[in-house]
């Protein structure tokens, strides 16, 4: 089954992330509605406030991303700028929230970095604006991952972003062949860093095809964030990773708040609360927003049971 879906059904799902007939029709699917909420709570700012409140009591820590990417159309990157902003002037109606629980994630390409003109600036601009309202909220900032094309400009802008605000973090994606430099890099400067294993559809000569070179890969790149200076953000609902990541911490004499689990909103919920309560740091990634379409395509294509948990959700 995983070798038919690697090889047939990932790929036609994740093209589907960028049909816009497939979008406008699964849209107006009232089941595909339903579904979509066990992966976002909500399109409101309210809708997410009473997320992140559900998780902050269950003892977990959260990162909260405004959906959308890809825009071209730089009044779309404004009105992205003012939903974090919105959303982080709204945090003191969480209060009391545990220090360091707060996070934002956002993408460059829906801050416009994609902008016909001068789109990286912008980007690094719009991103500033946000981690100047989550510094006045008590929040940091991790900057997203997207594909392959984006990635010399983002670490550029990451880069450039922390050396004014120093907790700004940033996503690697295992299956990328650059991405074990990139950790070494970043591990060496101290920086937070979530490692991923990657949900876009790449070539080869970027990434790698194979689920096992992925997953080998994966270990490699937590090796050495784990071994660095940074810290290390182990994004895997995976048994096998999450085992890893404690025996590494464990061999590199880390201490429970010097990296975290990071899992992703509906899924394996009990495991996240299991990890808590043993005394781990786990945080819930917790998207919301109109814009729900790609990312929850991404999340169908990532393996077969949420492809399942779908398909059985329309057959009932």
């Amino acid at each position: 089954m995983s070798t038919l879906f690697d090889s047939v059904l990932r790929p036609t799902i994740i093209a589907a992330a960028r049909s816009e007939r497939i979008k406008q029709a699964s849209q107006r699917w009232s089941t595909t509605e339903k579904v979509v909420r066990r992966f976002v709570p909500g399109e409101s700012l309210d809708d997410v406030l009473t997320a992140i409140r559900r998780e902050l009591d269950d003892g977990l820590a959260v990162t909260i991303d405004f959906l959308g990417e890809d825009t071209v159309d730089e009044s779309h990157a404004d009105a992205t700028v003012a939903a974090y902003v919105a959303l982080l002037q709204a945090m003191p109606r969480l209060a009391p929230v545990p220090p360091g629980s707060l996070e934002v994630s956002l993408k460059l390409t829906a801050l416009g970095q994609r902008l016909p003109e001068h789109g990286a600036k912008i980007a690094e601009e719009n991103a500033r604006t946000i981690a100047e309202a989550a510094r006045s909220a008590g929040a940091s900032v991790t900057v997203d991952a997207e594909d392959h094309s984006t990635v010399d400009e983002r670490l550029a802008v990451v880069r450039s972003l922390r050396r004014d605000f120093p907790d700004v973090g940033t996503v690697l994606q295992a299956y990328l062949r650059r991405t074990e430099d990139d950790c070494a890099e970043f591990a060496e400067s101290g920086a937070r860093i979530r490692l991923c294993k990657g949900a876009y559809a790449e070539p080869p000569s970027v990434a790698y095809p194979d689920r096992g070179q992925v997953d080998e890969a994966y270990l490699r790149c937590l090796r050495i964030l784990m071994k660095g200076n940074g810290y290390p953000m182990v994004a895997s609902h995976d048994p096998t990773r999450i085992e890893a990541a404690s025996i590494l911490a464990k061999e590199f004499d880390r201490a429970p708040d010097t990296w975290e689990h990071q899992m992703l909103y509906g899924i394996r919920s009990d495991e996240q609360r299991r990890l808590a309560a043993a005394g781990a740091r786990v945080r819930v990634y917790i998207p919301y927003g109109t814009e729900w379409y790609g990312y929850f395509v991404r999340r169908l294509a990532e393996k077969p049971a949420n492809l399942g948990f779908f398909l059985r959700a329309l057959a009932g």
